[in-house]
């Protein structure tokens, strides 16, 4: 094969051929229909449009504030730590690894709740100040990334 012999693939299905005449069965209104609103040029209606009718996004109440500035953190428990090894140094790649977050979002926050038995080192964007005396006391060490 030569550069010259190439030719691009043929599409899967060939495109609707509209305006063509009535022997391509989409002449004359070309598959439009006889007037109305979608039969003109740049005719239709918006998304979300009922046709004058109160729209749905309208009718639902909306409630509160919603920050979309706001830093979202995938959290765990000082007693998810407990499956992990002794001088295991964990963070997120080893938390998803283990199922223990699917998302890191923003980072990972861990909380302190449960106990802890085992040392280890864990990198996490936070933790709150109990997570820390536990995880310190079991002999362990936080770093916060």
């Amino acid at each position: 094969m030569k550069l010259h012999e190439l030719s691009p693939a043929q599409p899967a299905v060939d495109r609707k051929r509209i305006g063509r005449g009535h022997g391509s069965g989409n002449g004359k209104t070309a598959g439009k229909g006889h007037k109305g609103q979608k039969a003109r040029s740049g005719g239709g209606v918006r998304i979300g449009f009922e046709g004058g009718q109160m729209p749905l996004m309208r009718r639902i109440p909306k409630r509160g504030f919603n920050n979309i500035f706001a830093t979202k953190f995938a959290t765990i428990n000082v007693s998810d730590l407990n499956r992990f090894n002794d001088g295991d140094v964990v963070g997120v790649t080893e938390l998803k690894a283990a199922g223990l977050i699917k998302k890191e979002f923003d980072g990972v926050k861990v909380l302190g709740n449960g106990d802890l038995s085992v040392k280890v080192t864990v990198k996490a964007a936070k933790f709150s100040q109990s997570a820390v005396e536990k995880i310190e006391k079991a002999g362990g060490k936080t770093e916060v990334m």
